[in-house]
């Protein structure tokens, strides 16, 4: 696995996440009948949130980011992108066992939504995440705290 970081995201950072989310979810959207390359773009800006988000630097160079946002009841993975190149090289896969470790430790339930077909949900799966529901776009999905599945 190549040397890896993650460093607290800033505002500077959405134009690079937005490129990135638009290059990442483009075969699923597009398989989906949903690609619009200004929007998918656009829905990233719209709900970009710096506070949340850390930056994934490989190398030193940007290769991903990931955001954790606190919501009432749980806390949502949102904005998990990998460049395509790192995609496969154990690095997501440690990101989210850190996040989820984190999650963990506050006893929090974690959800997120995953394009339907897409392969990344193999790795939600791996991770203790279970579907809670889907319409024609989404698949839900919901982890309970280690501790919790024990």
């Amino acid at each position: 696995m190549a040397d890896w970081e993650m460093r607290a995201a800033s505002a500077a950072d959405v134009e690079a996440v937005a490129a990135l989310r638009a290059v990442v979810l483009r075969a699923d959207l597009e398989r989906l009948g949903r690609y619009d390359e200004q929007r998918v773009r656009q829905r990233l800006r719209d709900g970009f949130a710096p506070a949340h988000t850390w930056v994934i630097e490989v190398e030193g160079a940007f290769g991903g980011c990931v955001a954790l946002r606190p919501a009432e009841d749980a806390h949502w993975l949102e904005h998990f992108y990998l460049a395509p190149h790192l995609q496969g090289s154990g690095i997501g896969t440690a990101v989210l066992r850190g996040l989820l470790e984190r999650c963990d430790r506050e006893g929090a339930l974690v959800r997120l939504n995953v394009l339907r077909g897409s392969p990344a949900r193999r790795l939600y799966e791996r991770h203790g995440f279970s579907p809670e529901s889907e319409d024609p776009v989404d698949v839900f999905m919901v982890r309970e705290p280690a501790f919790a599945r024990a």
